[in-house]
């Protein structure tokens, strides 16, 4: 490159005329500073537009933000502190605070997160947040299901969650899967669906599967090598999942969109720790203990739940034990090939997703 002549540290491109903004210590060409820069609404700081940190209608830089604004944990609306109604450790708008304050605590708002506990004896913890919806955010509701759940010791709790239309939130404690398998899931799915509640039928529900990061490797070096070839496995069988998911292309987009395929494992990784999904991302890599599986829709059918937690698991033992160099030559047949689950088996027959094995489906919930 020829050191006389000046190039745009935001898109490469040679500068001329002296056409040229300094910007953060860098050197920017006047059209990236115009299309990709905005000011701070409170300190009038100028600052890129992909770093403000407040919403469709207010732009923040990080400092004002952390140090003045705050979010409602319930509805996650921008608030600055002077508006935040605060509650046992939560910030909340008016409207959500007010509704907190009414409610019963049998639902949790959407914010809260208890101390784990840790069931069943393995490395490999999963963490359940399975979605209903359609009978209502009720109180008696949740006490009903609760009252299976926790018939001995606190295994699941319920939040609130504003993407649903009229229902709530099952989440789990961390459990290994076999403790999972044995645990009352039928009895609580059975009890949802009498009390009125869908959710593979609903255009909102997901069930998310939290791993704990710590059995991914000793150390977070070992631990992004097994997250890399997870997210190289689900870019490079992401048509199977997505039918296995039972989710739409459009969902799927919205709720967990893919990172996009890369050659390698590390270049996924990579484009996966920009965060340009958020946390609505098929495999959501932005909580500190754990990773979360996003892709699958919600069902009140147990042999389609423990399904996905068995595929959930094979796919992390796929990435624990193969070599990028294997995956690459992996197919998905030699995949399913493997299994030996049941569960997992026949579902993935139903969904014609086991070497060209149809049979007789049952009706999803």
């Amino acid at each position: 490159m020829d050191e006389n002549k000046i190039y745009c540290a935001h898109c490469g491109a040679l500068i001329e005329n002296d056409d040229y903004v300094e910007f953060g210590g860098e050197i920017v060409c006047s059209d990236c500073y115009e299309q990709h820069t905005t000011t701070c609404d409170r300190c009038g700081n100028t600052i890129w537009t992909n770093d403000s940190y407040g919403d469709e209608y207010t732009n923040l830089c990080r400092h004002c933000y952390e140090n003045h604004y705050t979010r409602c944990s319930c509805c996650d609306a921008l608030l600055h502190e002077d508006d935040a109604y605060h509650l046992d450790g939560y910030d909340y708008c008016s409207e959500c605070y007010h509704d907190e304050v009414d409610r019963n605590k049998s639902i949790h708002d959407y914010g809260y997160k208890p101390e784990p506990i840790f069931y069943g004896d393995s490395k490999r913890y999963f963490g359940i947040e399975l979605e209903i919806d359609g009978a209502g955010r009720d109180d008696d509701n949740a006490d009903e299901i609760l009252a299976i759940g926790n018939r001995d010791e606190e295994h699941i709790y319920i939040k609130s969650d504003g993407s649903l239309d009229d229902g709530m939130e099952i989440v789990t404690h961390p459990m290994s899967l076999n403790y999972h398998k044995q645990f009352c899931w039928d009895e609580i799915m059975k009890k949802a669906i009498y009390l009125g509640y869908r959710s593979h039928q609903t255009s909102t529900c997901g069930l998310h599967i939290h791993v704990n990061r710590d059995c991914l490797g000793d150390n977070r070096e070992e631990q992004d090598e097994t997250i890399s070839k997870i997210l190289y496995f689900v870019e490079h069988h992401w048509n199977e999942l997505l039918k296995f998911s039972r989710r739409s292309e459009y969902a799927m987009n919205r709720w967990a969109s893919r990172y996009g395929y890369e050659n390698s494992a590390r270049a996924i990784l990579d484009k996966a720790k920009k965060g340009n999904n958020g946390r609505y991302a098929a495999v959501n890599l932005m909580n500190y203990s754990t990773i979360e599986f996003r892709m699958f829709r919600g069902t009140l059918k147990i042999n389609t739940f423990l399904a996905t937690l068995e595929l959930v698991n094979a796919i992390i033992n796929t990435a624990l034990n193969f070599s990028e160099e294997e995956l690459h030559k992996l197919s998905w047949s030699e995949f399913v090939s493997n299994i030996t689950e049941p569960e997992l088996i026949t579902y993935l027959k139903e969904r014609s997703l086991y070497i060209n094995e149809n049979i007789e489906t049952t009706e999803e919930m």
